[in-house]
């Protein structure tokens, strides 16, 4: 993987169904430990199944982070990777900081 990491690693990894790369990118990305990391790779994973609205969702992250759209990047934060209360926080901080 490339430094520094972005969603394109993870995004990367997810296509090549390596949940265990995914995860260590997230680690970085999201600020997360590697339990939660995987949990949240894992959740992207399944969820991305689901169809082309999911993948729409992710895509526009990007927008939403540029826009320093603290509310919306936390609700995608919940829906993309299932993370919720201090962890979804924690990993708003992390994403607002290194992307900012």
């Amino acid at each position: 993987m490339t430094e520094p990491l972005t969603f394109r690693d993870f995004a990367a990894a997810i296509m090549s169904n390596d949940v265990t790369k995914a995860s260590t990118v997230l680690e970085t990305l999201l600020g997360l430990d590697a339990a939660h990391a995987t949990t949240a790779a894992q959740h992207f994973a399944e969820r991305m199944q689901s169809g082309p609205e999911f993948l729409m969702k992710a895509m526009g992250m990007r927008q939403v982070v540029e826009a320093r759209d603290e509310p919306k990047l936390k609700e995608l934060l919940a829906d993309l990777f299932g993370l919720e209360g201090e962890l979804r926080d924690r990993a708003s901080s992390t994403v607002a900081a290194r992307f900012a």
